[in-house]
């Protein structure tokens, strides 16, 4: 159908988290498929989110992460950085006038 639902559970952490965003990576590649979503990773503790990046790139989805100069800690965007996942690694200031032109087809 057409309907989406989006929910939380409280099942075991994952990369020491809960909730965490590999698994949500995960669940979107597998509703909507990996061409389709356009991801931002900005600055937060540990490697989570790496994994469903490569996912989201797999499927020929799009991946930018924030620099490390503008971040408060570099870990989950260094992660796909340095994985070789993004499209671009980008000052905070910028990354949201990037995602509008990608989004809107004035990037590409």
């Amino acid at each position: 159908g057409a309907d989406v639902h989006v929910k939380l559970d409280q099942g075991p952490p994952e990369n020491y988290c809960r909730p965490a965003v590999d698994p949500m990576l995960r669940s979107l590649v597998a509703s909507y498929g990996g061409g389709k979503i356009l991801l931002a990773i900005l600055t937060g503790m540990g490697s989570d989110g790496m994994r469903g990046a490569k996912l989201v790139v797999e499927g020929g989805g799009t991946v930018i992460a924030q620099d490390q100069a503008t971040s408060v800690v570099w870990g989950m965007p260094g992660a796909v950085a340095t994985a070789g996942l993004c499209s671009a690694v980008l000052p905070l200031n910028e990354i949201g006038p990037w995602l509008r032109r990608r989004a809107t087809g004035s990037l590409t």
